[in-house]
């Protein structure tokens, strides 16, 4: 009778595994992405409606796309081109054309993820390439602002959300003053910054603010953020950096010129500071894996915006916080490595 020679099997970390899968977390923060959803759908009416579909379905059809033409097989079961597209939707004003959704759809998933491999290998979040490729080529588009709960909005659309290819859209003001009363086509950090008029907490937690189709439920935001941190589909650390050094860098400024900068609850709660550390500086893609890594590139995005709020051309910062922040992870991975258990500090091998 024959010995069996005992096999011994080799196989990299991690050798411990939760036992979720891709696919399972980024369903996740799709539910999560619904809430925000709705509420953006109630408070803009048809023309939100339609602007999410339209971006969610470029998004797929453009991954299905590049699936064929990269053969990589169908990667639309991932949910990942999903949460581009209702991530890059809610990035937009709502009275955006529709024609100008697609580019964004397109190039996000085109540029953002698939000229870099594919899922897990882009350096930047897919759906902030996408607008910001969108805000370089249509300034004047997606910085056009219709106030919120319009008194038609579910019996009409937003006069420039069909604007033709090419065409030049509708006045906008017109039709916003015949829809609802004090009409007003600047964000609260617009209105802030050029005008040195701020707006209460109780309208940014209530919505009555404009601004991009997603970035004004503050509180849904925070709670779909809590139910991500509490079922470890997102670092939370990410965000409490992101959020904690943009209030202290706030709370400085306004210590030192109270009349010149609003307060910290102003700064944390306008503009898509709340979505993007939230949901697009948590991507697991294009954010540090290292203990010290998320709480340094948290903060880099905090104060990022907050400077470029502060002293830049632009009102929003979060977008070029965030990507510049991507394009630092792989060296803050290299420089915040923890030490190998056993070595001694400062000896190099």
């Amino acid at each position: 009778m024959m010995k069996q020679t005992p096999k011994i099997e080799l196989r990299t970390s991690p050798h411990i595994k939760s036992g979720r899968t891709v696919e399972q977390i980024m369903r996740n923060v799709v539910w999560a992405l619904l809430p925000i959803t709705a509420f953006s759908i109630w408070q803009y009416g048809l023309s939100a409606l339609l602007l999410i579909v339209i971006v969610t379905a470029t998004c797929l059809a453009t991954e299905r796309f590049m699936n064929r033409v990269m053969a990589t097989g169908n990667t639309l079961s991932d949910w990942s081109a999903t949460i581009t597209g209702l991530l890059l939707a809610l990035t937009l004003p709502p009275s955006y054309p529709l024609w100008m959704g697609v580019v964004s759809g397109f190039v996000g998933i085109t540029l953002g993820k698939f000229l870099f491999g594919g899922m897990g290998f882009n350096v930047f979040n897919p759906a902030l390439v996408g607008r910001a490729f969108v805000q370089a080529a249509f300034p004047v588009s997606i910085s056009t602002w219709t106030p919120a709960f319009a008194l038609d909005r579910f019996n009409s659309f937003i006069p420039t959300t069909l604007t033709a290819p090419l065409m030049t859209p509708p006045d906008i003001a017109y039709w916003a003053k015949h829809a609802l009363d004090g009409f007003t086509g600047a964000t609260p950090l617009a209105r802030w910054k050029f005008e040195n008029v701020l707006a209460t907490p109780q309208d940014f937690l209530s919505g009555a603010v404009t601004a991009s189709a997603g970035e004004t439920s503050a509180i849904l935001i925070l709670l779909c953020g809590l139910y991500l941190a509490a079922r470890k589909f997102m670092d939370w650390r990410i965000p409490v950096a992101v959020l904690g050094s943009a209030a202290l860098l706030a709370l400085a400024f306004h210590v030192y010129s109270p009349e010149r900068y609003p307060e910290p609850a102003f700064v944390l709660l306008s503009g898509g500071l709340l979505l993007g550390a939230v949901f697009m500086a948590t991507d697991m893609a294009t954010s540090p894996v290292t203990p010290w890594g998320v709480w340094l590139f948290g903060g880099i995005i905090g104060v990022v915006t907050v400077v470029i709020r502060y002293f830049g051309g632009l009102t929003e910062g979060v977008m070029y916080a965030i990507l510049f922040a991507n394009s630092l992870v792989p060296m803050i991975d290299q420089y915040t490595q923890p030490r190998v258990f056993g070595s001694v500090k400062g000896k190099k091998a």
